[in-house]
């Protein structure tokens, strides 16, 4: 392998990551552009109640998460690149460094493939439109809660349900 190729080969996926974020971007901007102006989070936590999950709403979360997939799939293709260029050292130590330090990343990377999940799954239930309310109750989950976690699908009381019964029974 030639020392040219990993750097060629990381401006590849720089551009590659670049478009994705772009086409991401410009889809939800093409949502919310439709309503008017662009909503920040202010704008939400200020909303009356009966504005809930309406259509700029939506058009926010929708962007929000297509930010967060295009920044997952852009890491991955970091770390695919970082695990294909071939370090080579003869120190036992450093190399035991460098295994260490590809098992973190790879133990990191399995975390954001979990989480695009959800992240995939929150935009089918946009599309759907039950985003925003819980699963199990049904009752809507609430702004802030959305804003921190925007895969979130159960409300805070549905949640803390659910980890009282796990902590008191287990999985």
């Amino acid at each position: 392998m030639e020392a040219w190729q990993p750097k060629a080969w990381q401006t590849v996926a720089a551009k590659s990551a670049a478009a994705k974020s772009v086409a991401a971007k410009s889809v939800a901007a093409k949502s919310v552009a439709k309503k008017g102006k662009e909503l920040t989070d202010q704008d939400l936590l200020a909303a009356p109640e009966r504005d809930y999950m309406n259509e700029a709403q939506l058009a926010f979360f929708k962007q929000r998460l297509l930010e967060l997939r295009a920044q997952l799939l852009n890491n991955a293709d970091d770390t695919g690149q970082h695990l294909r260029e071939n370090e080579v050292t003869t120190d036992p130590s450093d190399r035991a460094t460098l295994e260490e330090e590809y098992t973190l990343e790879l133990r990191t990377r399995d975390r954001e493939r979990k989480l695009l999940k959800k992240v995939e799954k929150s935009l089918k239930m946009i599309e759907g439109g039950s985003y925003g309310y819980c699963e199990e109750t049904g009752e809507p989950i609430g702004i802030p809660r959305l804003l921190a976690r925007p895969t979130a699908t159960l409300s805070l009381e549905a949640q803390e349900r659910r980890e009282r019964v796990q902590k008191l029974y287990g999985d």
